[in-house]
């Protein structure tokens, strides 16, 4: 019989061997793991010439808004119109006291029909005196006076003329229209609130179609578009072919141009203010909305494209996973460009040549085996324009 000492050494060896069992059953199923290649879904690299696009906060305004303010004071007796309303020019709007300007109007045409009176008796008497004169009966003084009374009497008649006018006009104020069609905004007056000439402002009204977008640039991009313009590179030109993304996310179905640029710089931001005039014949677009425009820039010859998705940042790199020849995982840094729809363009670190993986990427380490479906940017649903 073994002894208590030979037993305990008798278990020892066999803990050994079964380690050695166990560890060289481990190392079969990492070799396994290492050699089992990994599915994922790759695609080639796309080479194509693009252009980048200048996008920039905007904000709508109206092309033509006017703050209407009375001609002429007095209480607003009667209202046409609400707050919100869409209004054509020459509509009207308000009706002021007009009660002081007819009794003006009257008084004007009373006097200037007194002073045409007057001047027709001294036409008349010009010409008696005249006679008298050519048969000796007068003296020439006499004719000279009466021609002057004559002269004094049609500055009178031209005097009251105006006044008439005056008077006329502040009539017809009295009646206040809109100078343009649009909307107006829901802040006018009361019937009843005095209106003081010239101060008073009873509505603004603001036009609807065609609207502006306005927004600012840097000086340099405005002197690279603008030198994209002069060279012709692109068919459409600087400032054409614009296009706005409203908050929600909609693309506005019309396109636009830029139309004003400032006459300067900002002082206190060193950009420039431009405006793009939008189409809006169906009211989409109002005053205070805010856009995403953006303006067609850069034209980009060859240009070396992957998707989005391709792309892991790590730490301050960014890293792609090129399918190697032999089917391997190899990660390649890479230097980014901008970002055109789906894709990253790519300055430095790839070829039209390399395929790289967009799917299964979270289980791919480097120089691991890959089971490569190679897969369409359409299956993906990967679009430059998106």
């Amino acid at each position: 019989m073994l002894s208590v000492k030979g037993m305990k050494r008798c278990y020892a060896s066999l803990w050994a061997i079964l380690f050695i069992f166990i560890l060289a059953g481990c190392g079969n199923t990492k070799e396994t793991a290492q050699t089992k290649a990994v599915p994922v879904k790759a695609v080639k690299v796309i080479q194509q010439n693009v252009t980048l696009a200048n996008e920039y906060a905007g904000q709508v305004q109206a092309k033509s808004e006017v703050r209407i303010q009375a001609r002429v004071s007095g209480n607003i007796v009667e209202k046409m119109v609400s707050g919100g309303d869409i209004v054509k020019a020459g509509q009207p709007l308000f009706r002021i006291d007009n009660t002081q300007y007819e009794s003006a109007l009257l008084s004007a045409e009373a006097q200037l029909a007194q002073a045409e009176v007057n001047l027709e008796n001294s036409r008349i008497d010009t010409q008696r005196y005249q006679n008298l004169l050519n048969a000796n009966a007068i003296t020439e003084q006499r004719v000279t006076t009466q021609k002057a009374t004559e002269r004094q009497n049609e500055a009178l008649v031209s005097s009251y003329r105006a006044l008439v006018r005056r008077a006329q006009d502040d009539v017809n104020s009295t009646l206040v229209v809109s100078p343009i069609s649009g909307r107006i905004d829901v802040n006018d007056v009361s019937v009843g609130t005095y209106a003081q000439a010239g101060s008073t402002t009873l509505v603004t009204v603001g036009g609807l179609d065609p609207v502006f977008v306005q927004f600012n640039m840097s000086e340099n991009e405005y002197l690279n578009l603008r030198q994209i313009s002069q060279n012709n590179i692109t068919n459409s030109g600087w400032g054409e072919n614009v296009t706005i993304t409203l908050s929600n996310g909609t693309v506005y179905p019309l396109s636009g141009k830029v139309t004003q640029a400032d006459r300067g710089l900002a002082n206190n931001s060193g950009t420039l203010t431009l405006k793009a005039a939008f189409s809006n014949p169906d009211g989409i677009l109002i005053p205070g909305m805010f856009a995403r425009i953006k303006i067609p820039g850069i034209p980009i010859k060859n240009a070396i494209l992957v998707p989005a998705r391709a792309v892991q940042q790590v730490l301050d790199k960014s890293l792609v996973t090129v399918v190697s020849a032999d089917n391997k995982a190899e990660p390649r840094p890479v230097i980014l460009g901008e970002k055109i729809g789906s894709y990253y363009l790519i300055k430095e670190g790839l070829t039209v040549n390399d395929t790289v993986v967009v799917e299964g990427l979270a289980k791919v380490q480097e120089d691991m085996a890959l089971e490569v479906t190679i897969v369409t940017p359409e299956e993906l649903g990967l679009s430059i324009n998106s």
